[in-house]
């Protein structure tokens, strides 16, 4: 088979590992999803010496933005990363299953849920009054202070204690007698907007609000927030999205890898004559004799249906070696089209291989003709996928 074409950022020995990968796929894989996890730990050592001296924590909530928890988490622990930020006690859960990293729940402790985060270890993002009264209780019932952060609202107005709240908290020692305090935390609204004035307001607000507890580490910068400069840096970042190979900011070259690499399986390679329909609706015609290639990938393997393609709408190409093949008509839940008029026909066959996403056509590439996110793209991905990943 031709090596797939993935842009600059794919030298030969990786097309050489990615077709060797793709010609042993499972004979029952739809799809193949090859996750670099060398370019996750270049990625986080980039963001690293940006942060320093600040530590540099994980963001591995949604299974790693869909990428797998234990793999990425893995790799990020072989460049010496010891804290990990979850949303969810069951993601909290499965990390501890494989990891002695510190662990941060930023859903926070819903009721009831104390035992189950000291029996593992991991520690809550408390956002209320009702949260730190609830862990506090709890630690004094079990006769030692356990520990925890606490998220600080500076205009999210999402999580996060209001300002007159965390005074009160300051002045009132008995809430924190029972609670060690790891950590005071808030998240920036518009980080990947560099110039939004905002920014520099919440900066200001966190660094009011987090003198109230003198002496405990503060951190406020996700992605966007560390290439925002060293002022909001503090003593822990928490990136997330970058480490992935989205856009950390909505200007400007992206300074991190690409790390996923997408393909779809060939179904059947068809002709079809000019003025035919394809697709569901009916929204786009063909101009010319045409050859479809029908691949198996959908919008229930996140490959949105907003991204279609119809008469007056290009959607997102699939690549075959050197060749782009533009999408055709409306994309369903398990399959989509592309025109492959211009492909060879010795590099087009059934169950022959389709890129969807990698160094060409990227995470914010398809986001961008879906209307959305990276992030979405990415913990969009289906179960169908076969997954393999490349420590390189």
């Amino acid at each position: 088979m031709a090596t797939p074409g993935c842009g600059a950022v794919m030298d030969e020995a990786f097309a050489a590992r990615i077709e060797s990968e793709l010609a042993n796929a499972p004979p029952h894989a739809t799809g193949v999803a090859i996750v670099r996890l060398g370019a996750i730990r270049r990625n986080y050592r980039k963001l690293r010496e940006l942060a320093q001296p600040a530590e540099t924590a994980g963001v591995v909530k949604a299974n790693a933005y869909g990428l797998g928890i234990e793999a990425v988490f893995s790799a990020l622990e072989k460049e010496g990363c010891r804290t990990a930020f979850v949303a969810t006690l069951g993601e909290a859960q499965a990390l501890r299953g494989f990891s002695k990293a510190a662990i941060y729940v930023l859903d926070g402790l819903l009721p009831g849920t104390a035992p189950l985060f000291e029996e593992i270890g991991a520690r809550p993002v408390l956002s209320s009054l009702d949260e730190i009264s609830e862990w506090g209780a709890y630690g004094k019932a079990r006769a030692t202070p356990l520990p925890a952060a606490i998220h600080v609202d500076t205009g999210m107005t999402r999580l996060g204690v209001p300002g007159e709240d965390a005074a009160l908290i300051a002045q009132t020692p008995e809430l924190l007698s029972q609670i060690d305090l790891r950590l005071v935390m808030s998240h920036l609204a518009c980080a990947d907007e560099p110039a939004h004035t905002k920014n520099e307001a919440q900066r200001a607000r966190f660094a009011e609000l987090s003198s109230l507890f003198p002496e405990v580490p503060r951190s406020l910068a996700n992605s966007g927030g560390i290439l925002l400069g060293p002022q909001f840096h503090f003593d822990l970042t928490r990136p997330g999205i970058a480490l992935y190979g989205g856009r950390p900011a909505s200007t400007g070259a992206n300074p991190v890898e690409p790390v996923l690499w997408l393909f779809a399986r060939i179904a059947e390679v068809r002709p079809a004559r000019a003025g035919e329909t394809v697709g569901y609706g009916a929204v786009q015609t063909l101009k010319r004799r045409t050859k479809i290639a029908t691949a198996t990938a959908g919008y229930a393997d996140g490959f949105f249906r907003a991204a279609s393609a119809s008469d007056t709408r290009e959607g997102p190409p699939g690549f075959i070696g050197a060749h782009r093949l533009p999408l055709l008509g409306r994309v369903s839940m398990d399959l989509v089209t592309f025109d492959a008029t211009d492909v060879p026909d010795e590099l087009l066959h059934r169950g022959g291989w389709i890129e969807l996403i990698g160094g060409r056509a990227t995470v914010d590439d398809l986001a961008s003709f879906a209307g959305t996110i990276s992030y979405e793209v990415l913990t969009s991905l289906g179960h169908r996928y076969h997954r393999i990943y490349l420590d390189d």
